[in-house]
């Protein structure tokens, strides 16, 4: 970091910068979890924004930590709200976002590194593969560390929308602020070139 007052009488701040693709608000590109698909830096940017769709489980995430996004869900929404329209960014609300700050709570472990015993909704494979051709979403993004939920072991989801080429949104927040439908999302994130994914600036724009 280099910050003051210059021998010219200007100021100058400048720091170095380092930071892992994945953590935070970021953008899971599709190459992260399917070969030969979009890097960070080839997704195009209509596919980073779109008409947004919020389908709410914290209902069920609140008795169950583990909890997937089933066809289900998706069923009940289209009976509630109407139908999911083609090439939606979907935003799965669990309610997950109230524990950021708490390790334990968040993921379900507080040791660093350790991926052996986490516990956090994610989406189901099922869900995932009906969305990516019923409906061909746009993106989708999740209130949680990971579009899988924390038991997985297979990844299902991820590999299951990269290679459908689906850009992922993680660890978002706010959800619980914009309606079912009539929102417009426009995720920003950091063009890595090559990258399997980024820092991410997620925006949406209410109706």
């Amino acid at each position: 970091m280099a910050q003051g007052e210059t021998p010219g009488g200007y100021w100058y701040a400048a720091n170095d910068f380092c930071a892992s693709e994945h953590g935070g608000t970021h953008l899971d590109a599709p190459i992260h979890f399917a070969e030969g698909r979009w890097t960070a830096d080839e997704i195009p940017l209509g596919r980073l924004m779109g008409d947004a769709v919020v389908v709410d489980i914290s209902e069920r995430t609140a008795r169950d930590p583990d909890a997937l996004l089933e066809p289900r869900d998706l069923a009940t929404f289209e009976s509630r709200h109407g139908r999911i329209p083609d090439e939606a960014v979907v935003l799965v609300r669990t309610g997950w976002e109230r524990f950021w700050g708490d390790r334990a709570r968040y993921l379900g472990s507080t040791t660093p590194g350790d991926a052996s015993n986490l516990h956090f909704p994610g989406v189901g494979a099922e869900a995932a593969a009906w969305l990516t051709t019923a409906r061909r979403l746009r993106a989708i993004g999740i209130d949680t560390a990971s579009i899988d939920h924390g038991p997985s072991r297979d990844f299902r989801a991820h590999r299951t929308l990269a290679n459908a080429n689906v850009p992922i949104f993680e660890n978002l927040r706010g959800l619980d602020a914009l309606p079912p439908r009539g929102a417009f999302f426009l995720g920003l994130p950091m063009k890595i070139g090559g990258g399997t994914g980024g820092p991410l600036r997620a925006v949406a724009v209410l109706p």
